[in-house]
């Protein structure tokens, strides 16, 4: 288990830092700067304002300047909110995320592989049918469709739920933006545990284990289950990863202050070092739960930890 983290280690260092560089290029040469305005600034004043801010040096010493920076944990000013530094930004925005998207990928899975489990016990009856019929449905429907909906019955018309914005500790602004986030991940978890569970079903020691006389609910969950749980495993990470890129538009709708609301927000504005400091967060988060979900699959298959890396 040792050298298979190793392993990733090292491929996810190299990963990170192209990720930085390319992201570091690709909004330097964007259209516009963090200095455009609808009333266009004097030269001089303009050319302070660069200077101040090292944008009038060339690009490799910008970028050289930033990664020594980000050494430093510097994420650097934020041209947008002045009053505040791009690391200050993350350390308000980032608790509300994570909440927001661990709290998604928890009702995904308390969900979505219950109902993926029944649909493939009751294969073709009214079970399966029903909870295929939603998944399809969960994964069609975009979130900035499901969130107008849930906000229309259960915000104005119910008033059970509160709309918009974010108070800590009043876990009722969650429970909108948490399941509009959770239904899309929920269908692909269901559908994923049925195909999984019904393909390890038909393998040659599932049968071998009913004909020693087994118990059904015994082959099911100490022999087939564990099987089955790979595929899900892995999608994990992704799924993860998916659930916090997909909060860019969920908070920007509920009036969240996350980290996908300060990147929108950065991006209209042309706040680079802002559009950087998040963009490097969800890379490295992606990274960090893409290598717990290969971890948690060594563990449960002892065969992934001896393979090549």
């Amino acid at each position: 288990m040792i050298a298979l983290l190793l392993r990733r280690l090292a491929a996810a260092v190299p990963t990170l830092a192209a990720i930085i560089a390319a992201a570091f290029l690709l909004v330097r040469l964007a259209p516009g700067g963090p200095f455009d305005e609808e009333q266009s600034l004097p030269p001089e004043i303009r050319a302070n304002l660069e200077a101040a801010y090292g944008l009038d040096q060339p690009l490799p010493q910008q970028f050289a300047r930033y990664v020594r920076g980000l050494l430093r944990g510097d994420f650097g000013p934020s041209f947008k909110f002045r009053d505040f530094t791009v690391t200050e930004l993350i350390r308000g925005g980032l608790p509300v995320s994570l909440t927001l998207g661990g709290c998604a990928l928890l009702l995904a899975l308390l969900a979505g592989v219950p109902a993926g489990l029944s649909a493939a016990l009751y294969r073709d009856r009214w079970p399966d049918r029903a909870v295929m019929a939603l998944a399809v449905t969960g994964i069609a429907v975009p979130v900035f469709v499901v969130a107008p909906l849930l906000v229309l019955v259960f915000g104005i018309h119910l008033r059970w739920l509160p709309v918009a914005g974010w108070e800590p500790g009043r876990y009722r602004d969650l429970v909108l933006p948490v399941t509009t986030l959770a239904l899309p991940v929920a269908a692909q978890l269901a559908r994923l545990t049925r195909g999984s569970l019904l393909d390890v079903l038909r393998l040659p020691w599932i049968r071998a284990a009913r004909a020693r006389g087994l118990p059904e609910r015994r082959v099911v969950v100490a022999h087939a289950l564990p099987a089955a749980l790979l595929p899900v495993v892995s999608f994990l990470g992704p799924a993860g990863a998916a659930l916090l890129s997909g909060s860019l538009v969920v908070e920007t709708l509920f009036g969240l202050p996350g980290m996908g609301r300060y990147l929108v927000e950065g991006a209209l504005n042309r706040d680079y070092t802002l559009v950087l400091g998040m963009v490097i967060v969800y890379a490295a988060l992606t990274i960090t739960l893409n290598l717990v979900a290969n971890l948690a699959c060594a563990w449960l298959d002892p065969r992934i930890r001896l393979g090549p890396s």
